[in-house]
This record gives C-alpha cells, structure tokens and sequence, in this order.
C-alpha cells in the first residue's frame, strides 16, 4: 500500500493557527492530525482536530486539505456525520485562502481519502443544503456508462439522503471531467431529465471551492450521476 503526506492549515477565532500533518494511505479514509510541532515555546501534540480546539471557529481556511498526487475528498466529521465538506487541492496547485464559520467541538476529526496516482478516476461530489446538510456523493467510473454518485457513509443516492432539502452550493472534484457529457455531475429528476448540475473540476489543476450555479431542489428519486464517453 502506498502513502503519502496530508496537510492543511486553518485560521481560529482566536488568532491562532492550526497546522495539520499527517501521512495516510492510499485508498483509506483516514484522519489528519495536528502537526507535531515544537518550538522554543513549547509544543502541539498530534491529536484531532475537535481535540486540539474544542469550541473555536475555524474562520478562515488558510491552506485546504491537500496531498502530493490526489486528494479525493475532505470533510469534518462529528459524531460519524459529515459536519463540513472542504475544498481540497492536489500536487503543485496553489492555494487560495479562503473565509469559513464552523465552531468545533471536542470529538471532531479531520478526514480524508487520497489516491496513489492523479489519474485515479474516482469523484466526489459535495453538497450544502438549504437545511445545513453537508453530503459528499462519490464514484469510480471505469467505462462509458451512467455513473451515479452514492453518499460515501451511506450508500444512498441523492435523492434517498437529502428528500425534501434544497441545494444551497455544491462543487465536484474530478480530474476525469474531459470525459463526462457536459462536464458535470448532472441531478436527475425521477423521469431521468437533468434538473441541475455541477461543472467538475480537476484538483490536479485548480483548487476546488464551492459554488452556487446549477443548484436545484431534491426529491426522493432523483439521482446525482456523470455520464462518461470512455
């Protein structure tokens, strides 16, 4: 099994900064931890994340999740949920700071999934709803086919996790969008009819952050899917 470094760096109400380091393996979640680092001053343990700042604000996310070849996804865990999916980046891509507002709290855990190599063609498609659900939708395409995206916990499809809730922002990381009809992760409705959709980008190539165009209501039956040509 291969491995590699996880890092990222957040920036706390407080003032404070929160180094995170930790090597994983390949095709395992795993959770990051804070970066074992000691100074003159003194030291910070490894330890997770909730741990080392139970009941501050992350208000800013200086450095996101990122690994040398591919980063797959990113998200906090609380209590075996999904509390707040990440923009992640991959190899040589520079970092944009950007604004965040999550409180931790004690338990909670940074996790990730890397890949050995940038041409891994898994997905993940990552959501917020109107309801303040974080979701993330993965999927390892291998041909031409109608791929679709189940929740990485559950299993479910779109529709069976987030019924009845709205899309507020969503974004997909891929490296494989070349290959997907329109580039995107499509939502279709229960007649099969594309109701939104959420363009991919690489995070080999550009960070991926979270936007607001394609979004749309979800209903039981809908499904989040990329449609690939090869």
């Amino acid at each position: 099994m291969t491995t590699q470094a996880v890092s990222a760096q957040f920036g706390l109400n407080t003032g404070e900064q929160v180094n995170m380091l930790t090597t994983v393996t390949d095709g395992t979640e795993s959770e990051v931890l804070t970066s074992g680092v000691v100074s003159a001053a003194g030291g910070v343990s490894a330890q997770s994340l909730g741990t080392f700042a139970d009941g501050k604000v992350i208000t800013q996310i200086i450095q996101p999740p990122a690994a040398a070849t591919k980063i797959i996804y990113a998200y906090i865990s609380r209590r075996g949920e999904i509390a707040k999916v990440l923009p992640v980046v991959s190899g040589i891509v520079v970092s944009q700071p950007l604004p965040c507002a999550f409180r931790l709290q004690a338990g909670d855990t940074l996790r990730v999934l890397t890949a050995a190599s940038n041409g891994n063609r898994a997905a993940a498609y990552n959501v917020v709803t109107n309801a303040g659900v974080h979701a993330i939708f993965s999927v390892t395409p291998t041909g031409a086919a109608t791929n679709q995206l189940t929740h990485i916990l559950t299993g479910q499809t779109i529709g069976e996790s987030l019924n009845g809730q709205r899309l507020a922002s969503h974004f997909f990381n891929s490296t494989d969008g070349a290959k997907y009809r329109g580039g995107s992760a499509l939502i279709l409705s229960d007649r099969g009819l594309p109701v939104g959709a959420c363009i991919a980008v690489s995070q080999t190539n550009l960070q991926v952050s979270a936007n607001m165009m394609g979004l749309c209501p979800i209903s039981l039956n809908f499904q989040a899917v990329c449609i690939t040509t090869s």
